[in-house]
């Protein structure tokens, strides 16, 4: 008996704690992810000083063109869905069988409930905990905060979290002035940018830049940018 009380109150201590993170998150700002901490531990364990930079900024100041760039270049569908692209999955899982790297299909919401909650390492216990937070902050949160939480934590280069800090350091400007091509730029590394450096673009990400600058006019409505932009013009 005691072994099935133990279970019960940890499950019921999981999803209490759980779903207070994500009404909390809901208006606090996201300071620190376990990925960041990850990074700067492998960091020190290679004997190198860490380096981690990241400064929150609200969504309002930074520049419209940098959510329209993520989307094209990340997920089409970001204000359709519900947190899943089911015929994004499909399309990964059957090209899964004939490719030697796995291609994945995560959305914005699920890229940004792994970077918030979760560890980066891939595994079946992590993808469904990803599901779960993932429908959470979708409930939670909406499209609005969760492209603000997205924007201010992903990983955007080597020890750099950010829009804000990427553009500093890689633009010399706020991210609130980010140009359609220097949005475009980051977006076209965030499927690997400590392979690529938005400030020195390769060949690939330069012609990937170009892709994503034609599809930005053709992402439909917006609506929390419509917001923003109806306030600054107030």
């Amino acid at each position: 008996m005691f072994i099935f009380r133990w279970i019960r109150n940890l499950i019921i201590l999981f999803f209490a704690s759980s779903i207070l993170m994500v009404l909390v998150y809901r208006v606090v700002p996201v300071y620190f992810t376990p990925l960041m901490f990850i990074r700067v531990f492998q960091q020190m364990a290679d004997g190198e000083a860490p380096k981690l930079h990241h400064k929150w900024v609200p969504l309002e100041d930074i520049s419209p063109k940098l959510p329209r760039a993520v989307i094209a270049s990340e997920d089409n569908l970001f204000m359709k869905h519900h947190g899943f692209d089911f015929n994004q999955i499909e399309k990964a899982v059957a090209e899964n069988k004939r490719r030697k790297k796995a291609r994945g299909a995560s959305t914005i919401s699920q890229q940004t409930a792994k970077n918030v909650f979760l560890w980066p390492t891939s595994s079946f216990i992590r993808k469904g905990f990803e599901v779960y937070f993932t429908v959470l902050i979708e409930f939670v949160w909406g499209k609005e905060r969760i492209m603000e939480v997205y924007l201010n934590s992903i990983e955007m280069g080597d020890g750099i979290y950010g829009a804000e800090s990427v553009a500093q350091l890689h633009f010399d400007k706020s991210a609130k002035d980010l140009t359609s091509s220097e949005a475009a730029t980051i977006a076209a590394t965030l499927p690997n940018p400590i392979r690529f450096n938005s400030a020195h673009p390769s060949a690939y990400i330069r012609k990937r830049r170009e892709q994503i600058v034609r599809q930005m006019p053709h992402m439909g409505k917006i609506d929390f940018l419509d917001k923003h932009k109806r306030k600054k013009n107030d």
